[in-house]
């Protein structure tokens, strides 16, 4: 997918435990906070434009759980959940992210929105139970799909703030 907006999403891995990615959006954090947390714009940004994704749970706040069911192009339907761990509005979310049947352990997502000059600087760190947890996460594809994942956001940030 070729990059619409201005700034692309990066993606590293800082150890052997996380993946570290992080897009920039010309618009201030209470925005881009709004459009990671209301379940109302979940479905318009998250996974692949082809994919169709549904709420089914979605209480920010710390213990309160979230689920999105995402059926695929393919037909394939799957089962997205976990629960937050840390909500700091409008700087910090902390959650679980777990697919399928997969057990909740350690392993995190955390979230930081930091504002600088009126750009948003999104911060998406998952920290895995183990590199090979880490690498089959990563062998799933879910670069790409991250990318148009952030990419889409993006363009509904812009949509919120015109």
């Amino acid at each position: 997918m070729a990059t619409k907006t201005k700034y692309e999403t990066t993606l590293t891995l800082p150890s052997d435990k996380e993946i570290l990615m992080t897009k920039k959006f010309e618009a201030p954090r209470e925005v881009v906070w709004e459009a990671i947390t209301d379940p109302d714009l979940i479905p318009k940004w998250w996974g692949f434009a082809r994919d169709k994704t549904e709420v089914k749970k979605m209480d920010v706040r710390k213990g309160g759980k979230w689920q999105f069911i995402t059926q695929t192009s393919g037909g394939e339907v799957v089962d997205f959940h976990g629960t937050y761990r840390e909500v700091v509005a409008p700087e910090k979310l902390v959650y679980s992210f777990l697919f399928g049947d997969m057990p909740e352990g350690d392993g995190f997502v955390e979230i930081t929105l930091v504002e600088k000059d009126g750009v948003t600087e999104l911060r998406d760190r998952g920290v895995f139970n183990s590199k090979e947890e880490r690498d089959a996460v990563i062998a799933t594809g879910m670069e790409s799909g991250a990318r148009e994942t952030y990419e889409r956001l993006s363009e509904l940030v812009a949509t919120l703030i015109a």
